[in-house]
């Protein structure tokens, strides 16, 4: 099969950059996930080159090119190229010298297949020549993407055994790209070694299931983890009915035009309770941000009035708790709505005879109570409830 190489070409500086590589003469094949999303007729998103040239040599060829090399891999053989705006990851043709379900310990080579034969699924080890856009397949790749089917490349229980972390990516990509049953020795490998991500880094897993969450619509292949296990070592505060749960919400972000927000997710499937989602976000070494936002989406007693929680809280914990309440129609106004500013000042009390001190953070605070619950009125209603609350 042969892709048309003008959906990469036509970027700024690649033509630059594959020179420099010598792609003409096989030095370089565009690889993964370019080559995966090309066959699927999906926009091209981010590009990975692979090459026979050692890593030191990469960046000697970039560099005589006018091209910027950043060593961001150099152990493993990545240098980032960024040419004429365009940033590409090249990597030195690999294989594993030593795993241990973390990392690895790589060497390099010029073989293709040795490449190939160390990725995590088909569908993620062809290579494309960027010149004639042919494809080259020495695992089987193009037979799982036609069928939308993920599989492993070789015995799945080895290849999770060198990255604990491909039992999630498994999963996720069984959610993007996959479609009827997941291949079943896959799965049956997932199973049996889901106690493995309990050796990953917290970081890891996070980004990991953050990435599944955000997809457009995960629900069914959370049910299936769940069903097998995946989620017992990582997240066992998970609810019974978390693939519903999932569902009602991708189907509430559907109905009021809210982009799927995997954070927003993550909370549909924990129990309602603060200290629990706190809990998990600390786990996950979530940001600040992030933790503030999961334990207000998982407070059962906040101010259900639309504009107050957005008003108190932003307007991102305000769609949480309309999305997740199923209330798209509120969550699609609250998102349109420019939030308030009280319409009146400390030095304003002053003026109007409140006594300098306590007293006027306290009558402050009490005529915005009242104006949030009158709905944030203006000019003479305002007015009448600052004279109300001053009397």
């Amino acid at each position: 099969m042969k892709l048309d190489p003008a959906r990469w070409l036509d970027r700024p500086g690649i033509a630059r950059l594959l020179r420099a590589l010598d792609a003409e003469h096989g030095g370089a094949r565009f690889v993964g996930g370019a080559v995966r999303d090309a066959l699927l007729d999906l926009p091209a998103e981010d590009l990975d080159l692979a090459t026979v040239f050692p890593p030191d040599d990469v960046v000697r060829r970039l560099e005589a090119a006018g091209i910027k090399a950043i060593p961001t891999g150099f152990a493993h053989g990545t240098v980032t190229a960024v040419s004429s705006g365009s940033v590409v990851e090249v990597t030195t043709l690999r294989s594993d010298v030593t795993t241990d379900g973390r990392r690895a310990t790589v060497a390099f080579t010029d073989d293709w297949a040795e490449d190939a034969s160390r990725r995590d699924f088909t569908i993620n080890a062809l290579y494309a020549d960027p010149l004639s856009g042919e494809v080259y397949d020495s695992v089987g790749g193009e037979a799982d993407i036609l069928a939308r089917r993920v599989r492993f490349i070789g015995d799945p229980l080895e290849r999770i055994a060198e990255d604990h972390l491909r039992i999630l990516r498994f999963f996720r990509f069984h959610a993007r790209f996959g479609e009827g049953d997941p291949d079943a020795a896959a799965l049956a490998a997932c199973g049996a070694r889901a106690n493995d991500l309990m050796a990953l880094s917290r970081e890891r897993i996070a980004d990991e299931l953050l990435k599944l969450l955000g997809l457009a619509d995960p629900s069914p292949t959370v049910a299936l983890m769940q069903h097998h296990g995946i989620f017992a070592p990582i997240l066992p505060e998970l609810v019974d009915e978390a693939g519903p749960r999932i569902a009602a919400l991708a189907a509430a972000e559907r109905d009021s035009a809210t982009a799927p927000d995997a954070l927003r997710r993550l909370a549909a499937i924990l129990p309602r309770n603060p200290l629990a989602a706190a809990k998990v976000a600390a786990r996950l070494k979530l940001s600040n941000k992030a933790r503030k936002r999961l334990a207000l989406a998982a407070d059962p007693d906040l101010d259900s009035n639309p504009r107050a929680l957005a008003y108190h809280h932003g307007s991102a914990a305000a769609l949480d708790r309309l999305l997740l309440a199923a209330r798209p129609v509120d969550a699609a106004a609250i998102a349109k709505w420019p939030l308030p500013r009280l319409p009146m000042t400390g030095g304003d009390l002053i003026a109007r005879g409140v006594e300098q001190g306590p007293a006027v953070a306290k009558a402050l605070r009490d005529i915005e109570s009242k104006w949030v619950a009158a709905g944030f009125p203006h000019g003479d209603p305002f007015e009448a409830l600052v004279a109300a609350a001053l009397a």
